[in-house]
């Protein structure tokens, strides 16, 4: 399973990535704008500044929901950094430009996502990854692992090569299911990836192990 950091945060990317696990990034308009990133040229900057961190896979949002606005976006992006995956919201004119982009060897990420049938056409389309949103199926009471499920069980019948990337993950227990069903690909906040750390019973252990060795050593 990949592991990447839902953020425009450079020292949380770079924390990740030092981490050893990290192998993406995927941001927003919103992530940027949290980070007092503004106005055209400083958002490319920022993205270029992401590209520089990590090894691979750094999505970029296209602000466009027309076709034409999101292939002169897109372009734009991906002429950044071969590193950069164009992120496209799942729409009409979102398929097309995925279509597009499939034919001129541009990876893209399909946003949005919150139905087998939606995923199923950005594959057919030529998306490099889909991004069904957990979080905010759970917040509506709706089966955000069922929708996994579903889209594995379709990729697999049909041999699609779009990899499943559980977006809207919130914690250590999302990515620990999303891992169990078959998706490829997680993308959450740092904490829900150091949540994975965390087991009392570890610290517990931990603690014991070094008052032994203190009481041995005779401190």
């Amino acid at each position: 399973m990949k592991f990447f950091i839902d953020t425009a945060n450079l020292a949380q990317i770079k924390e990740a990535q030092d981490l050893g696990v990290l192998d993406g990034v995927t941001t927003n308009p919103s992530l940027m704008a949290k980070e007092g990133i503004t106005g055209e040229a400083n958002i490319l900057n920022h993205y270029k500044a992401i590209c520089d961190i990590v090894e691979d896979n750094v999505s970029a949002e296209v602000i466009s929901t027309d076709y034409e606005g999101m292939i002169k976006e897109g372009e734009a992006l991906a002429a950044l950094n071969p590193k950069i995956v164009v992120k496209i919201p799942m729409i009409k004119d979102g398929i097309k430009a995925i279509k597009y982009f499939s034919s001129k060897g541009i990876r893209t990420n399909c946003t949005l996502i919150f139905s087998a049938g939606q995923a199923l056409l950005a594959a057919k389309a030529g998306a490099t990854y889909v991004s069904p949103f957990l979080g905010r199926l759970d917040d509506i009471g709706a089966d955000s692992y069922g929708l996994i499920e579903d889209i594995r069980i379709i990729f697999d019948n049909y041999g699609y090569e779009t990899q499943i990337l559980a977006a809207s993950i919130r914690n250590a227990v999302h990515i620990v299911e999303c891992a169990k069903i078959g998706a490829d690909v997680m993308t959450g906040p740092l904490s829900s990836i150091l949540g994975l750390l965390k087991h009392p019973l570890t610290d517990n252990g931990l603690a014991q192990f070094l008052a032994d060795h203190a009481k041995a050593a005779g401190k």
